[in-house]
């Protein structure tokens, strides 16, 4: 069994968990509120931020020329065309290109980012793409289930998103991790699958925390108490 297919079989309690929140299946349906959405396009913005220095690390990290260049197209297409995306949805809710730039992280993406941040820079090649595949991995897996709700593909506001994580080319890079995962990890310890499957939980967990925030809109408590 490859290394990637005993995650996925061992960690679908958590896996389902994310697919089955609220907040996935309201841009499915097309039910989610607008402003919760809103919310998630900023920090979710300032995730990626995060996120795409984790390719930077990766191509610093890499073995080879080959897979250099594959972390810099993965570098050059979150910065270029996934943050497009937000963009994008920022001028159909407002959202200006100061809003986003000048947005304060939520707990969970300061929380989120700083674990992926650490693994990639104290840890190994592996250890890096274990952070990082959650994320790439949930997410096209996510856009391919709700692609085949009626209708959410051709939704006015949510169906760009679902468009862009159904699509072949996010596809393509998120199998590309997978499968680097798996060529790391052909003659790994059992000690090391086991340190690597913990990272890859984590990250899955904090997806989950995520998509709570996001449904939440929950920042820090004395932010929170001032809004009142």
């Amino acid at each position: 069994m490859k290394f990637s297919e005993r995650l996925h079989e061992k960690l679908q309690p958590i896996w389902r968990k994310n697919h089955a929140h609220p907040f996935v299946r309201g841009i499915g349906d097309g039910t989610l509120d607008k402003e919760k959405f809103r919310f998630y396009m900023i920090q979710d913005y300032l995730y990626l931020i995060e996120y795409a220095k984790l390719f930077a690390i990766g191509a610093v990290k890499a073995r080879d020329v080959k897979t250099m260049g594959k972390f810099a197209a993965l570098l050059d297409g979150t910065l270029n065309e996934e943050m497009s995306l937000h963009r994008e949805y920022g001028k159909k809710f407002g959202i200006s290109a100061a809003e986003f730039e000048q947005a304060s992280p939520s707990p969970t993406t300061l929380a989120y980012t700083h674990y992926m941040l650490h693994v990639g820079q104290s840890g190994t090649l592996a250890e890096l793409v274990a952070a990082v595949l959650p994320c790439a991995w949930s997410y096209w897996e996510i856009g391919k289930e709700l692609k085949d709700i009626p209708g959410a593909i051709n939704h006015d506001f949510y169906g760009d998103w679902v468009k862009m994580y159904s699509s072949k080319e996010f596809g393509q890079l998120a199998q590309w991790c997978i499968d680097l995962l798996d060529e790391l990890t052909v003659e790994a310890s059992e000690a090391e699958r086991n340190a690597l499957e913990e990272i890859f939980l984590n990250t899955t967990r904090f997806e989950y925390l995520f998509w709570e925030m996001a449904y939440h809109q929950t920042m820090w408590p004395a932010d929170e108490d001032d809004e009142k």
